[in-house]
């Protein structure tokens, strides 16, 4: 069962376009002496609609996303771009005899995009920061399959909130605009989610080696509630997982119990408005590691793993570094 996430940082090559559509306020530059830059109606419902989609990859639990780091390619006329995400979780059943599945994820993540706004030769960046947090809940009941295969369905409910700041570009904005903007500056939107998973476990265990596989397909929707101004959206949080680790004794003894390596997989296919948003649609982690087991100790954490992750996608390619425990 996977009990916790790594939380170490991973960095893109390069980042789609469509993630400045989708999340961007609209700072263009005008042949004309008259400034453009223009913030319409239809532009604040497509930038909380992005706002909400960013948020979607932080509620589901994975492994792939556990930790982004993604900046944006140097040289663009058209600004630059950050995204940062890191995300702690885990989900156990209870027993054997009251197979009651819980989990549970807490995120953070921080969105930096740097737009160019210009008239005639003159030119200015103009900085944001949007910054999100949120919790994600999950309870669910084992169905026996076999001694070895179980079918858990999840009902999942999520909370999150989303800040932004213009800062000191508010005024420059302001100026040119003639309008207040009151999502960019010092803005709040929060959300709910509510939706379900549908998880096949698997677990094979032998004296000699332990193997765990599970596929899980999630489905959260996201809405906006209580926001700041007038601003509302939504997204579809939906992705497919695999995930599949193997443990095995290295021949070393450490804490009265074997040492052991440990193997795992991870393939992410994002579906719905995940797809996409961050320039890919689909994450693979290969990782390797090792496993210290401390249950021969009267100690609440039983075992404790170090696992170094290579990720890649289309568009992206990174390194992490993940810590998880087990009770």
């Amino acid at each position: 069962m996977r009990d916790g996430k790594g939380t170490a940082g991973r960095q893109a090559r390069a980042i789609s376009a469509k993630l400045i559509a989708a999340c961007a306020c609209a700072a263009t530059a005008g042949a004309h002496a008259q400034s453009t830059v223009r913030l319409t109606e239809d532009d604040l419902q497509k930038r909380a609609n992005g706002v909400l989609a960013l948020m979607s990859y932080s509620i589901v639990p994975d492994i792939t996303t556990s930790s982004l780091n993604i900046r944006g390619g140097s040289g663009s006329t058209s600004g630059s771009t950050g995204f940062y995400m890191t995300q702690l979780g885990g989900g156990d059943t209870v027993s054997k005899s009251v197979p009651i599945y819980l989990e549970g994820v807490i995120a953070a993540s921080r969105y930096d995009p740097t737009f160019v706004a210009t008239q005639g030769a003159e030119s200015r960046s103009i900085p944001t920061k949007w910054n999100s947090v949120s919790a994600t809940g999950g309870v669910g009941w084992d169905f026996k399959l076999t001694d070895e295969l179980k079918l858990r369905p999840i009902f999942n409910f999520a909370l999150g909130n989303v800040t932004s700041d213009l800062r000191a570009a508010s005024w420059y904005v302001g100026q040119r605009t003639g309008r207040e903007i009151d999502f960019l500056d010092r803005g709040s939107l929060n959300a709910y989610g509510l939706g379900g998973s549908l998880m096949l476990d698997y677990e094979h265990y032998r004296p000699g080696y332990e193997v765990d596989v599970e596929l899980r397909y999630s489905d959260i929707r996201l809405q906006s509630f209580d926001s700041s101004s007038a601003v509302k959206g939504n997204a579809v949080a939906q992705s497919a997982n695999l995930w599949a680790r193997y443990r095995a004794p290295t021949g070393i003894t450490m804490l009265q119990r074997p040492l052991r390596y440990v193997l795992e997989l991870t393939h992410s296919e994002f579906l719905g408005d995940q797809r996409g948003a961050l320039g890919f649609d689909r994450l693979t982690a290969l990782g390797a590691g090792l496993e210290l087991d401390s249950s021969a100790y009267d100690m609440i954490i039983t075992r404790t793993r170090l696992v170094g992750r290579y990720v890649f996608g289309n568009n992206v390619s990174g390194f992490s570094v993940g810590l998880a425990v087990s009770f």
